[in-house]
C-alpha cells in the first residue's frame, strides 16, 4: 500500500512539474514574441520618423552638443549679466509657479468627486462606475499641450488657458490614483456610519477622508512638481509663463543665449527645490500610512 501511495506521489509531483515547466515555456515563447515585435515596431517608427526628418539622426548625431555648448561659452563670457537675467525672469517663475497651483488644487477637487463616484464600495450609484472611469481614462489621455492649443485659439494666449489645460489632465491623472487609495480604506466605519443614519456625504467626510487624506495630499504634491514641468512646457506655444520667455530667449539666438541660460538655471533650481520640499512633506505624510496604501509600503 505505501508503494502505491509512493508511486501515486511521485507520478503526480512528475505531473505537476512538467505541467509547470510547459507553462513556463509557453509564456517564455510569449514574452520572445512581445519582445520581437516591441523590437520591430520600434525599429519601423525609428525608420520612419529619421526619413521625414529635415535631417538625419545618424549623421547629425556628432553635433547634438552643438547648441548646449554655445549657450554654455555665451552664458560664461557673459556671466556677470546672470544675476540681472535671473531678476528679470523671476516674475515669469512665479506665474509659472501660480499655473501650477492653481491646476493642482482645482484638478484635486475634481479628482476627489470623480475617485468616489467611480470606486467600488463607495459610488452611490454602481451602474454608473464605468461611466466615471471612462471620463478620467478620456481626461487623462488628451495631453495638456493639446488642449492649451485649443483654448489658446479660444481665449487667447496667456496663463488661464494652461491652467485650464493642466487641471483638466490632473483631474483623470489625479482620480485614477484617489480611486486606487480609495479601494484600499477600511469599510467598517463607513457600515458604522452608515447603521446609524449617515447621508453619503457624511460616510465619506467621516468614514473616509480621514483615512486617505494624507495619501490624496501626498499624490497631489507629486503632481504639483509634475505641473510644474507642464506649465514650463505650455509656455512654448504662448501659454506664459517662464517657458514664454525661455522660447524667446532660444529664438533670438546667438546673443540672448545668457539669458536662456539663466531661464535654465531658475527652472532647475525651482523643480529640485520644490521636489526637495515634496519630498520631505509626502514622507511624512506616508510614514504613518502604510497600511492604508500597501502599494506604497511595497515602494518603500
Amino acid at each position: 500500500m505505501a508503494d502505491l501511495t509512493a508511486v501515486s506521489t511521485g507520478a503526480s509531483l512528475d505531473a505537476t512539474r512538467a505541467h509547470y515547466m510547459a507553462l513556463t515555456r509557453q509564456r517564455r515563447l510569449y514574452g520572445g514574441i512581445m519582445l520581437l515585435v516591441f523590437v520591430l515596431l520600434l525599429a519601423s517608427g525609428f525608420g520612419i520618423a529619421n526619413d521625414r526628418n529635415a535631417g538625419g539622426f545618424l549623421p547629425g548625431l556628432p553635433h547634438i552638443f552643438d547648441f548646449p555648448a554655445d549657450v554654455v561659452s555665451e552664458a560664461w563670457a557673459k556671466r556677470a549679466n546672470l544675476p540681472g537675467h535671473l531678476l528679470k525672469a523671476l516674475p515669469a517663475l512665479i506665474e509659472t509657479i501660480n499655473i501650477a497651483a492653481v491646476a493642482t488644487i482645482t484638478g484635486a477637487f475634481g479628482a476627489i468627486i470623480l475617485s468616489l463616484l467611480s470606486t467600488n464600495g463607495l459610488a452611490p450609484w454602481p451602474r454608473l462606475i464605468p461611466v466615471f472611469r471612462r471620463i478620467m481614462d478620456l481626461m487623462r489621455a488628451l495631453p495638456e499641450i493639446v488642449i492649451a492649443l485649443v483654448l489658446i485659439f479660444v481665449l487667447g494666449s496667456g496663463p488661464v488657458p494652461a491652467a485650464i489645460a493642466i487641471a483638466f489632465h490632473t483631474v483623470g491623472a489625479l482620480g485614477k490614483l484617489f480611486s486606487e487609495v480609495n479601494e484600499n480604506a477600511d469599510q467598517k466605519p463607513l457600515e458604522g456610519l452608515a447603521s446609524v443614519g449617515a447621508t453619503w456625504p457624511q460616510r465619506m467626510m467621516l468614514g473616509l477622508v480621514p483615512q486617505v487624506a494624507p495619501n490624496w495630499f501626498s499624490y497631489a504634491l507629486l503632481r504639483f512638481e509634475i505641473n510644474i514641468r507642464a506649465s514650463a512646457i505650455l509656455g512654448f506655444v504662448g501659454a506664459g509663463g517662464i517657458g514664454y520667455e525661455l522660447k524667446n530667449a532660444i529664438s533670438w539666438g546667438q546673443g540672448k543665449f545668457d539669458e536662456a541660460a539663466a531661464v535654465f538655471i531658475l527652472l532647475f533650481l525651482t523643480i529640485v527645490v520644490f521636489d526637495q520640499m515634496s519630498s520631505v512633506v509626502r514622507n511624512r505624510l506616508t510614514h504613518g500610512s502604510m497600511k492604508s496604501d500597501p502599494l506604497k509600503g511595497a515602494a518603500q
